[in-house]
Protein backbone atom coordinates (compact mmCIF):
# COMPACT_ATOMS: atom_id res chain seq x y z
CA UNK A 1 0.00 0.00 0.00
CA UNK A 2 2.53 2.69 -1.15
CA UNK A 3 2.36 4.89 -3.63
CA UNK A 4 4.33 4.35 -7.33
CA UNK A 5 6.39 7.42 -6.09
CA UNK A 6 7.92 5.45 -3.09
CA UNK A 7 8.34 2.42 -5.18
CA UNK A 8 10.17 4.35 -7.60
CA UNK A 9 12.36 5.97 -4.60
CA UNK A 10 13.51 3.10 -3.23
CA UNK A 11 14.46 1.68 -6.54
CA UNK A 12 16.42 4.56 -7.09
CA UNK A 13 18.02 4.66 -4.01
CA UNK A 14 19.23 1.27 -4.43
CA UNK A 15 19.96 1.47 -7.71
CA UNK A 16 22.67 4.72 -6.75
CA UNK A 17 25.06 1.78 -5.14
CA UNK A 18 25.28 -0.53 -8.50
CA UNK A 19 25.73 2.26 -10.89
CA UNK A 20 29.76 1.89 -11.15
CA UNK A 21 29.52 -1.97 -11.13
CA UNK A 22 31.06 -3.30 -14.50
CA UNK A 23 29.01 -6.04 -16.94
CA UNK A 24 25.48 -4.68 -15.49
CA UNK A 25 23.11 -5.71 -18.04
CA UNK A 26 20.28 -2.51 -18.79
CA UNK A 27 18.66 -4.67 -22.02
CA UNK A 28 15.90 -7.05 -21.73
CA UNK A 29 18.02 -10.59 -21.30
CA UNK A 30 17.43 -13.02 -24.11
CA UNK A 31 15.40 -16.22 -22.21
CA UNK A 32 15.79 -20.18 -22.88
CA UNK A 33 12.04 -21.64 -23.65
CA UNK A 34 9.56 -20.87 -20.83
CA UNK A 35 7.71 -23.74 -18.94
CA UNK A 36 4.49 -20.92 -19.22
CA UNK A 37 0.81 -22.40 -18.71
CA UNK A 38 -1.17 -20.08 -17.09
CA UNK A 39 -4.86 -20.34 -17.01
CA UNK A 40 -6.27 -19.26 -20.36
CA UNK A 41 -8.52 -16.35 -18.66
CA UNK A 42 -5.34 -15.15 -17.33
CA UNK A 43 -3.19 -14.86 -20.82
CA UNK A 44 -4.38 -11.30 -21.44
CA UNK A 45 -4.52 -9.75 -18.01
CA UNK A 46 -1.22 -10.96 -17.34
CA UNK A 47 0.29 -9.23 -20.67
CA UNK A 48 -1.10 -6.18 -19.86
CA UNK A 49 0.65 -6.08 -16.69
CA UNK A 50 4.18 -7.24 -17.83
CA UNK A 51 3.65 -4.45 -20.29
CA UNK A 52 3.13 -1.93 -18.10
CA UNK A 53 5.67 -2.67 -15.85
CA UNK A 54 8.21 -2.38 -18.49
CA UNK A 55 6.67 0.75 -20.05
CA UNK A 56 6.85 1.91 -16.52
CA UNK A 57 9.81 0.44 -14.25
CA UNK A 58 13.16 2.60 -14.58
CA UNK A 59 15.46 -0.21 -14.75
CA UNK A 60 13.75 -3.49 -14.88
CA UNK A 61 16.36 -5.37 -16.12
CA UNK A 62 19.24 -3.82 -14.76
CA UNK A 63 18.27 -3.80 -11.41
CA UNK A 64 19.87 -5.99 -9.03
CA UNK A 65 17.99 -6.63 -5.29
CA UNK A 66 14.80 -8.00 -6.00
CA UNK A 67 13.84 -10.84 -3.51
CA UNK A 68 14.69 -13.06 -6.05
CA UNK A 69 17.92 -11.89 -6.12
CA UNK A 70 18.18 -12.03 -2.67
CA UNK A 71 16.93 -15.30 -2.09
CA UNK A 72 19.42 -16.90 -5.01
CA UNK A 73 22.51 -15.38 -3.48
CA UNK A 74 21.53 -16.63 -0.42
CA UNK A 75 21.09 -20.13 -1.99
CA UNK A 76 17.89 -21.03 -0.97
CA UNK A 77 17.29 -18.38 2.33
CA UNK A 78 16.19 -15.08 3.63
CA UNK A 79 17.46 -13.50 6.56
CA UNK A 80 15.07 -10.83 8.32
CA UNK A 81 15.72 -8.16 11.15
CA UNK A 82 13.48 -6.92 13.01
CA UNK A 83 13.17 -2.85 13.36
CA UNK A 84 10.84 -2.44 16.51
CA UNK A 85 9.89 1.50 16.38
CA UNK A 86 7.98 1.17 19.65
CA UNK A 87 8.25 1.62 23.53
CA UNK A 88 6.05 -1.46 23.98
CA UNK A 89 7.64 -4.23 25.56
CA UNK A 90 8.89 -7.25 23.69
CA UNK A 91 8.41 -10.95 26.06
CA UNK A 92 11.08 -13.50 24.32
CA UNK A 93 7.35 -15.19 23.71
CA UNK A 94 5.95 -12.17 21.44
CA UNK A 95 9.48 -12.04 19.86
CA UNK A 96 8.92 -15.73 19.11
CA UNK A 97 5.33 -15.13 18.03
CA UNK A 98 6.44 -12.49 15.54
CA UNK A 99 9.07 -15.01 14.22
CA UNK A 100 6.64 -17.38 13.48
CA UNK A 101 4.29 -15.46 12.18
CA UNK A 102 6.99 -13.20 9.62
CA UNK A 103 7.99 -17.03 8.62
CA UNK A 104 4.52 -18.09 7.82
CA UNK A 105 3.06 -15.13 6.19
CA UNK A 106 6.43 -15.03 3.75
CA UNK A 107 6.08 -18.61 3.36
CA UNK A 108 2.86 -17.76 1.05
CA UNK A 109 4.43 -16.21 -2.00
CA UNK A 110 6.84 -18.84 -1.44
CA UNK A 111 4.56 -21.82 -2.21
CA UNK A 112 3.17 -19.85 -4.94
CA UNK A 113 6.20 -20.85 -6.89
CA UNK A 114 5.95 -24.71 -6.45
CA UNK A 115 3.70 -26.42 -8.88
CA UNK A 116 3.20 -30.46 -7.93
CA UNK A 117 6.17 -30.34 -5.43
CA UNK A 118 8.59 -28.55 -7.50
CA UNK A 119 9.63 -25.11 -8.41
CA UNK A 120 7.49 -23.67 -11.32
CA UNK A 121 9.20 -22.49 -14.66
CA UNK A 122 12.68 -23.67 -12.96
CA UNK A 123 12.60 -22.42 -9.54
CA UNK A 124 14.93 -24.13 -7.52
CA UNK A 125 13.69 -24.27 -4.00
CA UNK A 126 10.25 -25.64 -2.99
CA UNK A 127 10.92 -24.49 0.54
CA UNK A 128 12.87 -21.24 1.11
CA UNK A 129 13.22 -20.51 4.92
CA UNK A 130 13.52 -17.46 6.68
CA UNK A 131 16.21 -16.64 9.12
CA UNK A 132 15.54 -13.65 11.87
CA UNK A 133 18.92 -12.99 13.00
CA UNK A 134 18.45 -9.43 14.69
CA UNK A 135 16.23 -7.07 16.51
CA UNK A 136 17.12 -3.09 16.69
CA UNK A 137 15.12 -1.08 19.65
CA UNK A 138 16.35 2.16 20.53
CA UNK A 139 16.30 1.11 24.28
CA UNK A 140 17.34 -2.57 25.61
CA UNK A 141 15.48 -2.49 28.19
CA UNK A 142 12.57 -2.51 25.60
CA UNK A 143 13.57 -6.29 24.85
CA UNK A 144 12.62 -8.59 28.19
CA UNK A 145 15.10 -11.45 27.20
CA UNK A 146 18.84 -12.18 27.60
CA UNK A 147 19.34 -15.05 26.03
CA UNK A 148 21.34 -14.93 22.48
CA UNK A 149 19.05 -16.62 19.91
CA UNK A 150 19.14 -13.21 17.56
CA UNK A 151 21.41 -10.11 17.74
CA UNK A 152 20.32 -7.57 18.83
CA UNK A 153 21.17 -3.44 17.82
CA UNK A 154 20.14 -0.79 20.85
CA UNK A 155 20.33 2.80 19.78
CA UNK A 156 21.81 2.11 16.76
CA UNK A 157 19.55 5.01 14.32
CA UNK A 158 19.00 5.63 10.49
CA UNK A 159 18.81 9.29 10.15
CA UNK A 160 14.81 9.92 10.88
CA UNK A 161 15.65 8.21 14.52
CA UNK A 162 14.38 4.92 14.08
CA UNK A 163 16.18 1.87 15.17
CA UNK A 164 18.05 0.24 12.33
CA UNK A 165 19.81 -3.04 12.51
CA UNK A 166 23.37 -2.48 11.55
CA UNK A 167 23.92 -1.61 7.78
CA UNK A 168 27.29 -3.05 7.82
CA UNK A 169 25.00 -6.24 8.03
CA UNK A 170 22.94 -4.86 5.59
CA UNK A 171 22.20 -6.50 1.84
CA UNK A 172 20.74 -3.25 0.76
CA UNK A 173 24.26 -1.34 2.00
CA UNK A 174 26.59 -4.40 0.41
CA UNK A 175 24.59 -5.76 -2.87
CA UNK A 176 28.52 -6.76 -3.33
CA UNK A 177 27.46 -9.21 -0.65
CA UNK A 178 31.03 -7.77 1.37
CA UNK A 179 29.73 -8.35 5.26
CA UNK A 180 33.51 -8.17 6.34
CA UNK A 181 32.26 -5.17 8.94
CA UNK A 182 29.40 -7.45 9.95
CA UNK A 183 30.29 -8.10 14.02
CA UNK A 184 28.75 -11.63 13.02
CA UNK A 185 29.94 -11.96 9.24
CA UNK A 186 27.90 -12.77 6.57
CA UNK A 187 25.70 -16.00 8.31
CA UNK A 188 24.23 -12.66 10.50
CA UNK A 189 23.72 -10.66 7.65
CA UNK A 190 20.37 -9.73 7.11
CA UNK A 191 18.99 -9.06 3.24
CA UNK A 192 15.54 -7.36 4.49
CA UNK A 193 13.54 -5.63 7.51
CA UNK A 194 10.43 -6.35 8.95
CA UNK A 195 9.93 -2.66 10.26
CA UNK A 196 7.16 -2.21 12.69
CA UNK A 197 6.61 1.09 13.55
CA UNK A 198 3.74 2.04 16.36
CA UNK A 199 0.92 4.12 15.04
CA UNK A 200 2.04 3.62 11.18
CA UNK A 201 -0.77 3.61 9.30
CA UNK A 202 -1.04 1.13 5.89
CA UNK A 203 2.09 -0.30 5.13
CA UNK A 204 5.68 0.09 3.12
CA UNK A 205 7.41 -2.18 1.09
CA UNK A 206 10.75 -2.64 -1.62
CA UNK A 207 13.68 -4.33 -2.03
CA UNK A 208 14.75 -3.36 1.55
CA UNK A 209 11.86 -4.89 3.49
CA UNK A 210 8.35 -4.23 4.52
CA UNK A 211 6.91 -1.45 7.00
CA UNK A 212 3.53 -2.03 8.96
CA UNK A 213 2.51 -0.60 12.03
CA UNK A 214 3.58 -2.35 15.12
CA UNK A 215 0.20 -2.92 16.57
CA UNK A 216 -1.29 -4.11 13.51
CA UNK A 217 1.26 -6.89 12.81
CA UNK A 218 1.12 -7.68 16.51
CA UNK A 219 -2.23 -7.88 16.85
CA UNK A 220 -2.96 -10.28 13.75
CA UNK A 221 -0.32 -12.99 14.58
CA UNK A 222 -2.83 -15.51 14.87
CA UNK A 223 -4.55 -14.32 11.44
CA UNK A 224 -4.32 -16.86 8.30
CA UNK A 225 -3.56 -14.08 5.65
CA UNK A 226 -1.65 -10.66 7.79
CA UNK A 227 -2.61 -9.40 4.38
CA UNK A 228 -0.95 -5.80 4.64
CA UNK A 229 2.74 -7.54 4.68
CA UNK A 230 1.71 -10.21 2.18
CA UNK A 231 0.89 -7.12 -0.11
CA UNK A 232 4.32 -5.25 0.95
CA UNK A 233 6.38 -8.88 0.52
CA UNK A 234 4.52 -8.60 -3.06
CA UNK A 235 6.94 -5.42 -3.72
CA UNK A 236 9.85 -7.27 -2.44
CA UNK A 237 9.52 -9.34 -5.43
CA UNK A 238 9.00 -6.57 -7.82
CA UNK A 239 5.18 -6.61 -8.33
CA UNK A 240 3.81 -3.05 -8.88
CA UNK A 241 0.27 -1.45 -7.10
CA UNK A 242 -2.29 -1.01 -9.07
CA UNK A 243 -4.07 2.27 -7.76
CA UNK A 244 -5.15 3.76 -11.36
CA UNK A 245 -5.82 1.11 -13.98
CA UNK A 246 -6.82 -2.81 -13.53
CA UNK A 247 -6.42 -5.43 -15.77
CA UNK A 248 -8.58 -6.74 -17.88
CA UNK A 249 -11.34 -9.37 -16.36
CA UNK A 250 -9.53 -8.88 -12.89
CA UNK A 251 -11.40 -7.35 -10.10
CA UNK A 252 -9.77 -8.07 -6.64
CA UNK A 253 -6.43 -9.28 -6.25
CA UNK A 254 -3.90 -8.77 -3.11
CA UNK A 255 -1.56 -6.35 -5.19
CA UNK A 256 -4.67 -3.89 -5.85
CA UNK A 257 -4.80 -2.82 -2.45
CA UNK A 258 -8.36 -3.06 -0.58
CA UNK A 259 -9.83 -5.84 -2.92
CA UNK A 260 -8.19 -8.71 -1.46
CA UNK A 261 -6.83 -9.90 1.69
CA UNK A 262 -4.91 -13.18 0.43
CA UNK A 263 -2.91 -14.01 -2.22
CA UNK A 264 -5.35 -14.82 -5.24
CA UNK A 265 -4.67 -17.00 -9.02
CA UNK A 266 -4.14 -13.42 -10.35
CA UNK A 267 -1.21 -12.61 -7.93
CA UNK A 268 0.45 -16.21 -7.92
CA UNK A 269 0.75 -15.97 -11.96
CA UNK A 270 1.85 -12.38 -11.70
CA UNK A 271 4.73 -13.56 -9.03
CA UNK A 272 5.89 -16.26 -11.69
CA UNK A 273 5.37 -14.08 -14.29
CA UNK A 274 8.18 -11.58 -13.19
CA UNK A 275 10.38 -14.77 -12.04
CA UNK A 276 9.67 -16.00 -15.71
CA UNK A 277 11.39 -12.34 -17.16
CA UNK A 278 14.23 -12.68 -14.71
CA UNK A 279 15.41 -16.47 -14.57
CA UNK A 280 17.77 -15.91 -17.68
CA UNK A 281 20.38 -13.79 -15.58
CA UNK A 282 20.90 -16.70 -13.17
CA UNK A 283 21.30 -19.43 -15.92
CA UNK A 284 18.02 -20.65 -15.82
Amino acid sequence: MRSFLARLATVLAALAALVAAPGVATAAPSRAADDWNPPANLVQPLGEVWNHVESTYPDLYGFRNYGWDQVMANRGSVNYCVRWESDAPVSAALRDQVHAALKKQFAKWMAAMVENGKGHNAWPYTNVPVNIVGWAVKNRSTLQWTDNSVDVYAGNLDSGGAPQCSPDCGRFFHQDGNYSRCPGGAARHYDQSLWLTKGFQGGAGGDWGQRVGQEYFTGALNQENIHIYLHEVGHTFGLDDFYDWTPTGQCCFLMKAGSATQITDFDKWMLRDFWRHLKSRYGL
